[in-house]
């Protein structure tokens, strides 16, 4: 909290495990955001049955997602947040596919500014696709105008059985140290924004490969 004004950080859990190890890399987190007096929501989304985008552009009209389901749910919350991290474990060296038919929909279909709202993502694996996993999930931020929080390494948590995680040290020190982070770019924002505002947006250029003069 700063000068009396919440700060809050969005947390979506792509495991479908209720107390695994995605919850726990999730738990570090959280510790440290509630010392530095930010508030945190943990939403579950690796169990939920959420279908992937249909590229039908309803939600150019509805303002929303077309499928009223907990996409939409998350988007009024990731809309009054000022932070927002993704967690995964790895499938196949990639997000957990429920995860990332979120995504698609959340960021597609939401339009709200998300300029300077600051993102991070966190991988869980057995041993190997972390760092494919954290590229793809970052590309998220990225192209939304959205700062991307680091660590003192790349943010991922080794476990294979339920509750593994605990005993990864240096990726328990990884999600403190990325929380403490995440929680300076926080504030460092909000104190831009009071005193120099907003980047300056331009017009949208939309544009392709096909030139009408090739045809």
């Amino acid at each position: 909290m700063k000068d009396g004004v919440f700060m809050k950080v969005l947390i979506l859990n792509g495991s479908p495990r209720h107390g695994g190890n995605t919850e726990i890399a999730i738990s570090e987190l959280v510790k440290v955001f509630d010392a530095q007096g930010i508030d945190t929501e943990v939403c579950t989304i690796g169990n939920k049955a959420i279908r992937g985008c249909i590229a039908c552009n309803r939600c150019g009209e509805l303002g929303k997602c077309v499928f009223d389901d907990a996409v939409n749910e998350i988007s009024e919350k990731f809309k009054a947040s000022d932070g927002l991290i993704v967690a995964s474990p790895v499938y196949y060296a990639s997000a957990n596919a429920t995860l990332i038919a979120c995504l698609d929909r959340l960021f597609y279909s939401s339009h709200f500014d998300k300029t300077m709202k600051v993102g991070a993502s966190v991988v869980i694996s057995r041993r190997g696709g972390c760092s494919s996993t954290f590229d793809e999930l970052n590309k998220y931020f990225t192209i939304s105008g959205m700062p991307i929080a680091s660590s003192c390494y790349w943010n991922s948590v080794h476990g294979t059985a339920q509750g593994e995680a605990a005993f990864d040290a240096e990726g328990l020190k990884t999600m403190r140290v990325l929380a403490k982070n995440m929680s300076f770019l926080l504030k460092s924002i909000a104190l831009g924004k009071e005193k120099f505002g907003l980047p300056e947006t331009e017009s949208p250029a939309f544009t392709n490969f096909i030139r009408e003069d090739l045809k």
